[in-house]
């Protein structure tokens, strides 16, 4: 990427630089923002085949599958290699399109693909299965001497996880979460969250405790709360009856005042 940029004027070439930068900080966590720093990257150099990558992967993690296919096709014309052949494929199931999907997995591109790659482009042609309602078929995609291996590698946990979620498809529980089990044992990045397939297969639920403790602190917030509305009320009625209290004195005070006088008049 350095020495393709190297073809650009210093002061572009380290803004885009930069650019790119972003796009890869940001792309896992924030796709939005990873896509907002890949389209200004692309204004800046759309001639540089790597920027074209960016950009393509950006819009792919962002669901915007036409944009991306068009970048990664730039792209691959730019710089004549095929290590973007499965991604290419997985745009085209993106798009509705499995039938294409699953053609590409067998075009000679293929076979140019390192180890990696190959894992990856059955991926794609075992999901392009699952989206023609071919589930079976989906089983038989994904069994490979790849599977069968007992060396673990960077795709086996999600080629095993793939699998596993094939199987659960066509009803065969109990092989499914053999391997299920072999994915988790291979993830070693948490990439495939097979820990939770294990437990729902399992019937185990889980309880979040932060939820519980939030639960907990509304409860007693309303706890709280309650006993001071009573003690308004018991104020209002206090205020209620004072005033009632005060009105029967003065009127025994004015039944007093008037009786006064006729005691003197009698006397008199």
């Amino acid at each position: 990427m350095r020495q393709e940029l190297m073809s650009l004027p210093k002061t572009l070439a380290e803004d885009v630089a930069r650019n790119l930068v972003m796009v890869a900080n940001l792309l896992d966590e924030d796709p939005e923002q990873a896509y907002e720093y890949s389209r200004v990257a692309l204004r800046l150099a759309s001639r540089v085949a790597a920027v074209r990558e960016a950009a393509g992967f950006a819009a792919y993690a962002t669901g915007k599958y036409s944009e991306a296919l068009a970048e990664f096709r730039a792209a691959r014309r730019m710089t004549g290699s095929v290590e973007l052949w499965p991604v290419m494929a997985d745009c085209e199931r993106g798009m509705g399109r499995p039938e294409r999907a699953l053609a590409m997995a067998g075009e000679p591109e293929v076979q140019k693909l390192d180890k990696a790659s190959q894992v990856e482009m059955r991926l794609v042609a075992a999901g392009a299965r699952k989206d023609m309602g071919q589930a079976e078929a989906a089983v038989v995609t994904l069994q490979s001497p790849e599977l069968a291996s007992n060396s673990v590698q960077p795709w086996t946990a999600r080629l095993r996880y793939a699998y596993a979620d094939a199987l659960l498809d066509v009803g065969r529980e109990a092989e499914a979460r053999e391997w299920f089990a072999k994915a988790l044992e291979a993830d070693q990045g948490g990439t495939t969250n097979a820990s939770d397939r294990l437990a729902e297969l399992d019937g185990v639920e889980f309880t979040d405790a932060m939820e519980e403790d939030a639960d907990e602190a509304d409860t007693a917030t309303e706890a709280d709360v309650e006993p001071k509305a009573d003690a308004d009320t018991d104020a209002d009625a206090d205020a209620e009856t004072e005033p009632k209290a005060e009105a029967k004195d003065a009127d025994a005070e004015a039944d007093a005042g008037a009786e006064a006088p006729k005691e003197s008049g009698d006397q008199g």
